[in-house]
């Protein structure tokens, strides 16, 4: 008999039966889209849940993040240049470079792989917008000295909180750090709505923009008086939303026995490196990233073929880094940020997700341990 395929992720879904009745009511309003009755539903309990004034929902994050960087007008003034990490996913810098901005990279802490507030200073120019700054594995970033920086310097800050959904620090959420946090709901999220995204903000005044860059730039006029696109979320998405958000607290307790077993075979191991949970700071268990040294005896690339070899997918997570891609290796040099290019080059995230059986988290472990050479 096969081994037990386990995937990196699996999506988390509440039963079918509360999803059914979440939808039914779509049947007799035929209103699917355009921000309905469950769209705003679904946006007046995040601004509950999170603790924000101010929720717009789009169809994914990476539409989000472009319609926050036209909001908030970067660039229009003649700074074109946003100081982010090199350490994320392509959307982060795909988002910047799609609306005409320079990225321009600092180097990430060894510890958290987050950006380095100290790295940011001596890269700030004349030609400087906004920092942007990544939440990575749901770790939070340094945001009292980025806020700093950022009031100093008269920049915008936008932080790309895809993976911190549910984080908070010392009971505030993750939402309500910045000018603008862009959240993803895509269906491998601890919360999602199938495909999704949200901007959280304190600003009420940017809500009316935002929904008119997602509807083709339409005003009260009823004609467009920006160059929008179209990123509105569908209702059967925030219907998804509303029954997911439901089960987001047993959801992050799960996901918490998860690592906490990970934690206990994977910890003090030569040659592997866990994250250090933070102070004051709800985790959502995200992620289980684990980056591997000279010391372990096997390669991260090892370690990776030998969990495949077992039916067991890990992912190289985030490799290569984004001044490695064929896109823009030739405008940047990875060197200019080798703490960020060497975690790339050896973390590895292990499978993750409410579901996982600690039995089946012992097999990987095992795995790990058994690939040294």
């Amino acid at each position: 008999m096969s081994e037990k395929r386990i995937l990196v992720t699996r999506s988390s879904m509440p039963p079918i039966e509360e999803y059914v009745e979440e939808i039914r009511p779509l049947w007799e309003s035929h209103w699917l889209t355009n921000m309905g009755e469950k769209h705003q539903q679904l946006e007046a309990e995040l601004r509950e849940r999170l603790g924000v004034s101010g929720v717009a929902l789009f169809t994914n994050g990476h539409a989000a993040l472009e319609c926050a960087i036209e909001a908030l007008e970067l660039g229009k003034d003649g700074r074109t240049e946003v100081i982010t990490t090199p350490y994320t996913f392509a959307s982060t810098t795909n988002a910047l470079v799609r609306k005409g901005l320079t990225p321009v990279f600092a180097d990430i802490k060894p510890g958290d792989y987050t950006l380095d507030p100290a790295c940011i200073e001596a890269l700030i120019t004349p030609r400087t917008c906004a920092i942007v700054p990544v939440h990575v594995y749901g770790t939070l970033c340094e945001v009292d000295a980025i806020r700093q920086i950022a009031v100093e310097h008269g920049l915008k800050v936008i932080y790309d909180s895809a993976h911190a959904f549910g984080v908070e620090r010392n009971g505030v959420s993750a939402a309500a750090f910045g000018d603008v946090s862009m959240f993803s709901f895509h269906a491998t999220k601890v919360f999602n709505t199938i495909e999704g995204g949200a901007l959280c903000f304190t600003d009420e005044s940017l809500y009316p923009t935002l929904n008119q860059w997602k509807n083709f730039g339409i005003g009260l006029s009823g004609g467009s008086e920006h160059v929008g696109g179209n990123a509105k979320m569908n209702e059967f998405c925030a219907a998804m939303g509303l029954c997911n958000l439901r089960h987001l607290d047993e959801e992050i307790a799960r996901r918490a026995k998860v690592e906490e077993r990970y934690r206990a075979r994977l910890s003090g191991v030569a040659g592997i490196s866990l994250v250090e949970p933070q102070a004051d700071v709800s985790s959502n268990h995200a992620y289980m990233p684990v980056v591997f040294t000279d010391d372990f005896g096997a390669t991260r690339d090892e370690v990776f073929d030998a969990l495949g070899a077992h039916g067991i997918g890990a992912r190289k997570y985030f490799y290569p880094l984004v001044t490695d891609f064929m896109c823009y290796r030739d405008a940047y040099d990875s060197a200019a940020t080798p703490i960020a290019r060497d975690v790339a080059a050896h973390v590895l995230t292990l499978p993750m997700y409410a579901d996982l059986a600690l039995e089946d988290v012992d097999r990987i472990c095992d795995i790990v341990m058994g690939s040294t050479r």
